[in-house]
């Protein structure tokens, strides 16, 4: 399963611990600099005018904290936040449901808000405006609409794919959003305080081979925070060094870019199978045995952002420093 692979940024069953990291309010959220002096003015502004926070979307790849920041707002604003998913709201009565019941200021969050039902989507457009929706009362020739109105509320939208999204419901939203991979020393920061919260000792070292192979992804250090500790408890004293952190991450086989086996696999199909591409991601996926779509949304994102691979009309191509890292042996993996 996806979930079972360690530097997955996809959410995973022993993430639950991560809820204790989060912070709940914006000068305590590391990283995304634009985005919170944006919602900082945003927050103060709504509060002076006595009004809710206008809709608000995130975007960007999983893991960066896009959950996290809506339940900030929430925090921020002092209103209640109530949370759901794009894939569970098929019907119009479903969206309904939620909206009627949001008390005046509330925060609706909507993660993978790209794969609602279009129809659920399009009742939204002037619950978002205008604060009402049109509901379909009786069956046949007797049925009738009636209009409901909403009380005033500020929608969260999260999504993965921005794209996806139609240009009518993205321009209802006030405030559009996109966050960044982290850098080195954000996430550094990260496993400090992560580590703090945890209680878990850890050397300034320590902390920056763990953010070095987190893949720009805060929820990937925060798991790999946790892996290294075990590993830590049981071959010395339960303080993390960089010593102890690269071999715990070697024995996981995370090499020192954070890349897995399956990425270097990816890697090795292209460069070594077809001569460095370009080849078909289909043809990569078969060889790999993964899912295409597996390939392009969580393997194939991560290797382009660091510039191992490129799209081309072709197909994919490998670079040249996808090449040196292949062929230069890690000194940290064993």
């Amino acid at each position: 399963m996806l979930t079972e692979r360690i530097i997955s940024p996809e959410p995973a069953p022993d993430d639950m611990e991560d809820l204790t990291l989060r912070p709940s309010r914006l000068d305590a959220f590391i990283g995304q600099g634009q985005i919170k002096e944006t919602l900082k003015v945003a927050i103060e502004a709504a509060k002076k005018r006595h009004e809710p926070l206008d809709h608000l979307l995130f975007s960007g790849p999983p893991g960066l904290g896009k959950t996290t920041l809506a339940h900030i707002i929430a925090h921020e604003m002092g209103s209640e936040i109530r949370t759901t998913t794009g894939p569970v709201l098929e019907k119009p009565r479903d969206i309904a449901a939620l909206l009627t019941a949001l008390k005046p200021g509330d925060i609706l969050f909507i993660d993978e808000i790209h794969r609602m039902n279009p129809v659920v989507e399009e009742m939204l457009y002037p619950a978002m405006e205008d604060f009402f929706i049109d509901v379909m009362i009786g069956e046949g020739p007797s049925a009738r609409t009636i209009k409901l109105n909403l009380e005033h509320f500020t929608l969260v939208g999260a999504t993965t794919k921005q794209g996806l999204l139609g240009s009518p419901f993205r321009d209802r939203f006030g405030i559009l959003s996109r966050l960044d991979l982290y850098s080195k020393a954000e996430l550094k920061r990260i496993v400090t305080r992560s580590a703090s919260i945890l209680k878990i000792q850890t050397t300034d070292d320590g902390a920056e081979e763990i953010a070095q192979r987190s893949r720009g992804t805060p929820r990937i250090a925060n798991r790999l925070l946790r892996r290294v500790r075990d590993y830590a408890m049981v071959k010395s004293d339960g303080t993390i060094t960089r010593e102890n952190a690269g071999q715990a991450l070697s024995m996981l086989r995370i090499d020192e870019l954070g890349l897995d086996e399956l990425d270097r696999r990816i890697l090795s199909v292209i460069t070594d199978d077809f001569g460095g591409g370009p080849v078909g991601v289909k043809t990569i996926a078969i060889s790999v045995g993964e899912e295409v779509r597996t390939v392009e949304d969580v393997y194939e994102p991560y290797l382009i952002q660091i510039g191992f691979i490129k799209r081309t009309p072709q197909g994919r191509e490998v670079t040249p420093a996808a090449k040196k890292h292949l062929t230069n042996p890690q000194k940290t993996l064993v």
